[in-house]
């Protein structure tokens, strides 16, 4: 997951430069393959290596020391992310993984899942956290709306979503029943389904917190989970598997897609 952002990075320093990868091996006297191995986030070179590159692309002093950063991660299991606003999902990675994805199968326990929020109900929910500040909340909230555009068609959605999140009034009584509705509308789509874990359910595998599980064409699968001001990208394959089993489990005790609208619909009629 590192070594990935860190080829992702690397390789938009190069393309930026205007020269091919051959040219710039040429300029360091490094082998070409030495730069595809770096892109591909194998390795293969040293700091003082990566920083003469970076050096080469003539990047800012900024991005030098974020990719920096990132080659010296390369190979941990996992990837911390602290946020300098803040903000857990506008770290721009996991903006841009959700793009990259070819499925993507979220756990919300408490809240109706990002992607799936309506613009009022996203700025119910920014206002209320504790780590922005009031004059950031529209940008904030502006951002995370868009997020739903992701929502085209071009992926495979799974959402599992608790009853209470249903059950649980964000903003007005107007945006919760709207944010209802447009779950109902969203439903029917092909490419999305909407499976709710019922209250009558009781304990159960996804107590422990929500998290998002992407997978790609090509890379690993990633488990990404945020807290109010961090978030962290696994892509070990034993955390992986953790976290697969753990949907397998949810899965077990979720409604179907037709008995979960018909949950939707009576909270609605009942409200």
């Amino acid at each position: 997951m590192v070594g990935r952002e860190f080829g992702n990075g690397v390789r938009a320093a190069i393309e930026r430069t205007g020269l091919t990868q051959r040219r710039l091996a040429e300029l360091l006297g490094w082998q070409e393959a030495k730069i595809s191995d770096l892109l591909a986030g194998k390795g293969g070179v040293t700091k003082e290596e990566v920083i003469t590159l970076l050096a080469y692309c003539r990047t800012t002093a900024e991005e030098r020391d974020r990719l920096v950063a990132l080659f010296m991660e390369v190979g941990e299991k996992g990837w911390l992310q602290f946020p300098e606003d803040g903000v857990p999902d506008q770290v721009h990675t996991f903006i841009d993984h959700e793009k990259k994805a070819k499925k993507i199968i979220a756990w919300s326990p408490t809240l109706v899942p990002g992607v799936l929020q309506i613009p009022e109900y996203v700025h119910v929910v920014t206002a209320a956290s504790p780590v922005i500040d009031t004059d950031d909340v529209p940008a904030v909230a502006a951002a995370r709306s868009a997020r739903a555009k992701i929502l085209d068609g071009s992926r495979q959605f799974v959402f599992y979503v608790h009853e209470f999140a249903l059950r649980l009034q964000v903003g007005s009584i107007e945006v919760w029943r709207e944010q209802l509705a447009h779950l109902l509308r969203v439903s029917v789509r092909r490419y999305v389904s909407i499976r709710i874990i019922p209250a009558s359910a009781g304990m159960h595998a996804g107590t422990s917190g929500g998290f998002y599980l992407m997978e790609f064409p090509t890379y690993p699968t990633v488990v990404y989970l945020e807290t109010l001001n961090r978030c962290l990208f696994l892509d070990d394959a034993g955390t992986i598997e953790v976290y697969e089993n753990t949907l397998k489990k949810l899965a077990a005790v979720a409604l179907d897609e037709a008995s979960s609208r018909a949950v939707i619909d009576s909270i609605l009629e009942g409200h």
